[in-house]
């Protein structure tokens, strides 16, 4: 494997979320591959790769990856025609940080140049469609570009709740942790201790203020990855945290709830032992159609089609089942809380496992299964609604 340096140009003080350009980038770079900070580029060994990149340009930790997949390629600012980032051959090296300076103008055989447009707009991860960021740093844009980093570390298909309802007061308290430099896997950590302490409320009884600690877990659970990507400090541990408690503890939860009922004779001619098979086979049987349908294409089972991407927001995840529970207790009776999670957690399986059969005969059929928001001028001219509402999350960049 090729050796694999970074050398960053410039350094405007002006700070986003807490960090200067500088800083920012030497965190994305290293987010990417395991890298070595390089001053003097006349240094480099033989045959090494070097990452570039202009302190005044603000980028995207997948712009990245895919200039380290293509060595030998310049980023262009289309606005102005300014090269502001590559990865390069140590032979190219120092004419590519020159031409970046702007110090050369004409791009030597060997080199290409591309814009962001040109890249993949599709980011498999937060499952949205738009081409990778890149933006000129200048004191006088600091709140519109805080808005468009917070922006693009949003999902564009996730649940209702965090698509419409957590993204402003998300980002106030985005704000409020950045400036007193609190770390992502901090949240995490609270997040899991009101996981906890919702749980013992809910076998107690004390319904309400279980789902008031949960409303704040979900809300902490928003907050701490859009943290994480606005101050590009992802890290491994904290994405497992993150996830493994996300994918444990639900279940548990409803379970629980349930076991409180100590009055449940039956309901709807089921036992509470019969909800609670119920409950943990639809659960485990939904997660494990999500991870098979990822064997069959590039893209998740709610990623697909338009129609997956609005079940998604109502599908038997965590925050569609604590609605379920709060307008039960809301109601005075928990029970149906129960009994209607343990339903619908069913209901929404039975439609993923019917995506998952249609999605394996296509796939059979030899035809690769490709989200429909990976060709963004497509998705947007044949499913206009849809691609303005999942493309992006609008309501985190501040629009309606």
């Amino acid at each position: 494997m090729q050796q694999l340096y970074f050398h960053v140009i410039g350094d405007p003080q002006v700070k986003l979320w807490g960090l200067t350009p500088r800083e920012r980038l030497i965190r994305q770079i290293r987010h990417v591959a395991d890298v070595s900070p390089i001053d003097d580029l006349r240094t480099l060994p033989k045959g090494a790769l070097v990452i570039l990149a202009r302190g005044d340009f603000l980028t995207e930790v997948r712009t990245f990856r895919r200039l380290i997949s293509h060595p030998d390629i310049l980023l262009r600012y289309a606005a102005d025609q300014r090269l502001t980032a590559g990865c390069v051959s140590a032979k190219h090296a120092e004419v590519a940080a020159a031409l970046l300076r702007g110090d050369l103008t004409d791009i030597p055989e060997g080199l290409d140049v591309v814009d962001p447009a040109e890249l993949d707009a599709f980011d498999i991860d937060l499952r949205r469609s738009a081409p990778p960021l890149l933006e000129p740093v200048t004191a006088g844009e600091q709140v519109r570009l805080e808005d468009l980093l917070y922006g693009n570390a949003y999902k564009g298909i996730t649940d209702l709740v965090t698509k419409w309802f957590w993204p402003r007061p998300a980002k106030r308290a985005v704000h409020l942790f950045a400036n007193l430099g609190v770390t992502p896997n901090m949240i995490t950590s609270v997040g899991f201790l009101l996981m906890l302490v919702a749980g013992v409320l809910f076998y107690h009884g004390h319904y309400a203020l279980g789902l008031a600690a949960g409303w704040i877990m979900t809300f902490l659970d928003t907050v701490d990855g859009k943290l994480a990507r606005v101050t590009a400090q992802s890290s491994r541990l904290g994405h497992y945290l993150d996830h493994g408690i996300d994918l444990l503890h639900p279940p548990f939860w409803y379970v629980i709830w349930g076991m409180s009922l100590t009055n449940f004779d039956t309901m709807l001619g089921l036992n509470q032992t019969e909800y609670y098979w119920m409950i943990f086979i639809g659960y485990i049987g939904g997660r494990v159609c999500e991870g098979m349908f990822h064997l069959l294409g590039s893209c998740s089972i709610f990623g697909w089609r338009p129609f997956d991407a609005y079940f998604r927001l109502f599908t038997a995840r965590r925050n569609t089942c604590m609605i379920l529970l709060t307008l039960a207790v809301a109601i005075g009776r928990p029970d149906w809380g129960f009994v209607a999670v343990a339903l619908w957690t069913v209901l929404t399986t039975a439609v993923l496992t019917l995506r998952l059969l249609y999605g394996t005969m296509v796939r059979l059929t030899g035809e690769p299964l490709r989200s429909w928001l990976s060709s963004p001028d497509s998705a947007a001219k044949e499913h206009p609604r849809a691609f303005r509402h999942f493309s992006v999350t609008r309501s985190a960049y501040g629009q309606g």
